[in-house]
């Protein structure tokens, strides 16, 4: 079973009377097959908590385990290859090339990671669920907000990651859109048997969540846990 574990995990930044804790002895767990939510008001550490689930950064002290592995012992260049192989990220920056067409980002992900993809008829419906297919000629230049976050989702989406980690990714979408967007990340949890983690304050995607964490001034607590 894919599962992502956090253990005592805390996270300071600074020191002395500048010292900030964003994360106090942090215990998470993500497992294939469900959607689980962190929930949380802006400033809670819900980017940092996510970066650190995803490798991208380190934590003061803990471990983060994926599949039984600390990765957060691996070098730099190991920690790399297993993100690419294993992580997709969806972070509020977009990370999206501004001089590449949208269809040329993924061509880009094509040449960084040839083998592994989804399948052409998989991703066409990603396209299609997402709303995008009309887009794949534009540059991020041309893209609204809304289109740009759906056309990041894609992205992360692309690499088949056994592990889906989404920063806010409902943040620009209209109602219905989230109602799309929280239904995909459902089906991609249950249908594929992948760990999909959305930290986020919508509230909106609670009704797709299987579990749901709290996560205020550093601490996380389980709210529920249910099965949809």
């Amino acid at each position: 079973m894919e599962k992502l574990v956090l253990k005592n995990i805390t996270k300071q930044f600074g020191s002395g009377t500048n010292l900030v804790t964003a994360l106090d002895d942090i215990n998470f767990t993500a497992e294939d097959g469900q959607l689980t939510l962190i929930l949380g008001p802006s400033g809670s550490g819900k980017s940092t908590l996510l970066t650190i689930l995803g490798g991208l950064q380190r934590p003061s002290q803990g471990k983060v385990s994926i599949n039984g592995q600390n990765i957060d012992q691996l070098s730099t260049k190991a920690a790399d290859q297993f993100r690419l192989d294993h992580i997709g990220f969806v972070l509020q920056s977009y990370n999206l090339v501004p001089y590449l067409s949208v269809k040329d980002q993924f061509t880009l992900v094509d040449q960084v990671k040839p083998k592994g993809n989804v399948t052409a008829q998989k991703f066409e419906s990603y396209l299609n669920t997402l709303g995008i297919t009309k887009l794949i000629n534009k540059f991020p230049g041309e893209l609204s907000g809304g289109q740009t976050q759906r056309v990041a989702i894609a992205r992360a989406l692309y690499t088949n990651p056994d592990f889906i980690l989404a920063d806010e990714p409902t943040a620009a979408l209209d109602s219905s859109r989230v109602e799309e967007v929280g239904q995909l990340f459902k089906d991609i949890a249950v249908q594929e048997d992948k760990a999909v983690v959305v930290v986020t304050h919508d509230l909106r995607l609670r009704a797709y969540a299987d579990r749901i964490y709290q996560l205020v001034d550093g601490k996380i607590s389980l709210e529920t846990a249910k099965n949809n």
